[in-house]
């Protein structure tokens, strides 16, 4: 059983940055790839950035410039760097693993971007 366990998350003035972490119970070299989405109330969960095995990245159009995602093998750790965060930016936020047979969750840890 593989299991994602995210933290990192809370509350930031605008402008403010958080590091979210999602620690997999696995050598995370054996997943295809790994990503962060994100869900705000009401709204579609969204495909925020992703990283392949081999390191390559994807962002979501809004976060490019400000989130980057990383990858720590020895730690078999998945990281999301959140930079010049916004109100908008507010979701609760979910690591995912790929293999090619099954797509892990984490189970979330909120983000909220506030004054």
């Amino acid at each position: 059983q593989v299991q994602l366990v995210e933290s990192g998350g809370g509350l930031v003035q605008p402008g403010g940055s958080l590091r979210l972490s999602c620690a997999a119970s696995r050598n995370i070299f054996l997943f295809s790839a790994m990503g962060w989405y994100r869900q705000a109330p009401g709204n579609q969960r969204e495909l925020v950035a992703t990283i392949t095995s081999g390191g390559r990245t994807n962002y979501v159009d809004s976060v490019k410039g400000r989130f980057t995602i990383s990858r720590d093998n020895a730690k078999n750790t998945v990281y999301l760097q959140m930079n010049s965060l916004k109100p908008e930016d507010t979701a609760v936020y979910y690591c995912n693993a790929d293999t090619p047979r099954f797509h892990y969750w984490g189970q979330g840890t909120q983000v909220t971007v506030s004054s």
